[in-house]
């Protein structure tokens, strides 16, 4: 018995797949990526499968995540673009050391 519970878009040739199966006689939730190419269409090997009597755990770690803790929030961005900024000044100052060198 298998029962689709549902899908998330992961990028334009890739969904998650959520849903309810029995593999080798055992009910369980399997999330696995589908994807569809040119090359392939169908199942990846990425994904997992979680067996039913241990759903309630699952569904206790997942309902523990505080949303805000996924939120890509304002801070974060500046933080990033300041390594940015300073990976991209070591690189210039490493380049200028180097032509120095050279006279």
């Amino acid at each position: 018995m298998e029962k689709d519970i549902g899908k998330i878009k992961k990028n334009d040739a890739t969904e998650i797949i959520v849903r309810i199966d029995d593999f080798g006689g055992k009910k369980g939730l399997t999330i696995r990526e589908y994807t569809t190419t040119e090359k392939y269409t169908g199942f990846t090997k990425s994904g997992t499968r979680i067996p039913a009597d241990s759903f309630k755990d699952f569904r206790t770690l997942i309902n523990s995540i505080d949303e805000t803790d996924l939120a890509h929030d304002e801070s974060e961005k500046k933080e990033e673009k300041s390594k940015e900024k300073d990976k991209e000044s070591s690189e210039e100052d490493k380049d200028d050391k180097e032509d120095e060198s050279l006279f």
